[in-house]
């Protein structure tokens, strides 16, 4: 009969082994599913990089728009100036 000590080292061991086995696979998944991951965000980064430039584009215009705004602003201004000033001159004559 095998003493009890080495049937529990036997299996301790088998147990061992199964479980490193187990880590290795474990490891090659996790570093395949982290390259996966890493790959992604290459890809969101480089469609970062279009929406950054088409939001300075946007940016562009909105600064041309307000430019018009402005412009319109004052043209408008000027324009009800001139209207009050010739009603005023026409009632002073």
């Amino acid at each position: 009969m095998v003493p009890r000590e080495t049937l529990t080292e036997h299996r301790l061991d088998a147990l061992e082994t199964k479980v490193d086995e187990g880590f290795t696979r474990l490891d090659k998944k996790l570093d395949e599913s982290f390259a996966r991951v890493d790959e992604r965000f290459k890809q969101v980064d480089e469609r970062f990089k279009h929406v950054d430039e088409r939001f300075s584009r946007l940016e562009e215009r909105m600064m041309r728009l307000e430019d018009g705004f402005f412009a319109l602003n004052r043209t408008l201004s000027v324009g009800a100036v001139a209207i009050v000033a010739t009603l005023i001159g026409s009632n002073f004559f």
